[in-house]
Parts: structure tokens; sequence; C-alpha cells
């Protein structure tokens, strides 16, 4: 009676060994990106003071981003 030897599940580096996991910010930072400029879009048919407004709204958007993120 032959014995089966036992197998390894190991994980296989991925082609030239980098890790495959992605921090967080590289899947946020597309997400932000598409939310302001589809933000930007939609607002640009509006008149100039809707204009103004937006450019306030989108100078806090990147204040509280510049917050958030680690220096």
């Amino acid at each position: 009676m032959t014995a089966h030897a036992p197998t390894r599940h190991t994980s296989r580096p991925t082609a030239g060994g980098a890790d495959a996991r992605l921090p967080w910010w590289a899947a946020a930072l597309p997400v932000i990106a598409f939310a302001v400029l589809l933000s930007l879009l939609a607002g640009g048919g509006e008149a100039e003071a809707a204009d103004a407004e937006s450019r306030r709204y989108l100078a806090h958007l990147l204040d509280r981003l510049r917050e958030l993120l680690p220096h």
C-alpha cells in the first residue's frame, strides 16, 4: 500500500512578489475623486451665485479631506 504525501496549502506570491492587499485609501481615493468630479459636472449649468456657493462647498470638502488624511 502506498502512502500519499501530505499536501501543503501555501499562498503563492503574485507576479513580481508584490503584496496583493491594498491599503484602505487605495480604494477610497478613486471614489472620492469620482464624487468630486460628478458634483462639479452636476452643478455646471446653474447660475453664477450657485457657482460661488459650489466653490465654497468644494473648498470646505477639500479642507475636511485634508484633515482626515494623515500627514
